[in-house]
């Protein structure tokens, strides 16, 4: 477990993204947004020498955090391009080094994703140039989150669960459901943990999609006016219950290593981290199920090194560098011939990589907008913007 030490020291927030398997794949964009006309790439290029990458921390090593970890060093004497890459260390810095056009391709994440499709930065992908798509998990292909109206934008990387974790020996008896974390009145006052992120909102919503059905939640990334004060509404009363909001994972195993923090949300990884540091804690995925991440490969409408990026994003999601991608970060793989090659036998059954019925349950992060994507049309939505604004009258 110590190997994701490293990488993980340099991530303080993930803004991964998404959507769940049965949500529409209908366009999603901004209200008013029109789709930029751009082309796909028709046909594959000699390389230019060169590529330039923005990618959250962990997705593309070259051996300076850990010799033993290194997937562009073997790309690199493949294809001759060399890989120069620029660690984002959130969404909207990734939307910005995009804007530059200095970049050509972009391990961009759901509520970066769209930003980045109607505002005509990055291009739809032709997966038929791309020969280790075929191999990526089903589950994982034309979602909301990298694609819209039927084309790809986007070559999947990989996706986790947000988990509910829990101290055994003081959270008892067992929760199997989300109830435990917004309870006003909870005996693990102060003690309580969320994730620190407007996004956040979106588990209220998904917890009130269950337990209020008369709040017509089809989707917790599309809500109206009443349907987004409620889940306001329940997450500032949780705000009484809560010890800290992390967005550091090193914050929340120390927190739960300690006792500081016996009950919230959390990822696999850290939970994995936790039980090595002797924790007695334990990650389940409750009844209502959860929100969670996916991140996909997108390339520049203007990338200066459109081939180099091509087989970029087809070397990233082969099976030797998705699997050491998947081990290295904490994630299951997109490429579902990766689980054969993970040093752990059992990574892909920790992750429940080929687990469609465990990822049915996860609706994926993705960018909130106006046009409503549950597809309602005769309501506006509340976008990122207003969530911003409402996390930050939450928190206090």
């Amino acid at each position: 477990m110590r190997r994701y030490i490293a990488v993980f020291a340099t991530v303080l927030a993930l803004a991964a993204c998404g959507d769940d398997a049965k949500q529409s794949n209908a366009p999603a964009g901004p209200a008013g947004a029109q789709l930029p006309k751009i082309d796909k790439l028709a046909s594959l290029g000699a390389g230019e020498g060169a590529v330039n990458i923005v990618a959250w921390a962990g997705y593309a090593e070259n051996g300076s955090n850990d010799p033993k970890v290194d997937w562009v060093t073997p790309f690199e004497k493949q294809t001759g391009c060399k890989a120069n890459v620029k660690v984002a260390g959130t969404s909207d810095e990734m939307v910005t080094l995009m804007k530059t056009g200095d970049y050509d391709v972009v391990s961009a994440s759901g509520d970066a994703s769209l930003r980045l499709i109607y505002g005509g930065v990055v291009a739809p992908v032709n997966t038929d140039l791309v020969p280790n798509y075929k191999d990526v998990f089903d589950g994982l292909k034309n979602k909301a989150w990298n694609s819209v109206g039927g084309a790809s934008y986007g070559v999947p990387h990989g996706r986790g669960a947000n988990l509910l974790m829990y101290r055994t020996d003081v959270v008892k008896p067992a929760p199997t459901s989300w109830d435990v974390v917004f309870d006003a009145n909870s005996p693990y006052k102060g003690k309580v943990t969320a994730y620190d992120s407007p996004i956040y909102i979106a588990d209220a919503a998904l917890y009130l999609m269950k337990h209020k059905p008369e709040l017509g939640i089809k989707n917790p990334y599309a809500l109206d006016d009443k349907q987004f004060t409620a889940a306001v509404d329940l997450l500032k009363g949780q705000q009484k219950v809560i010890g800290e909001y992390w967005s550091d994972y090193t914050k929340e195993v120390q927190a739960f290593k300690a006792g500081n923090s016996v009950l919230g949300t959390t990822w696999q990884v850290i939970a994995n981290l936790a039980e090595a540091d002797k924790a007695p804690v334990e990650a389940i995925l409750p009844s209502e199920g959860a929100t969670g991440w996916s991140d996909t490969w997108m390339i520049a409408a203007k990338a200066k090194h459109p081939n180099c990026g091509y087989l970029w994003m087809n070397h990233i999601i082969s099976p030797e560098a998705n699997a050491a991608v998947a081990e290295w970060f904490g994630e299951a793989p997109s490429n579902k011939l990766a689980c054969a090659k993970t040093a752990d036998p059992q990574h892909c059954t920790t992750y429940h990589a080929d687990d469609e019925s465990y990822y049915g349950q996860v609706w994926y992060w993705t960018t909130p907008v106006a046009d409503c994507v549950d597809g309602r049309t005769d309501v506006k939505c509340k976008d990122y913007s207003e969530w911003t604004k409402a996390w930050t009258s939450i928190k206090g």
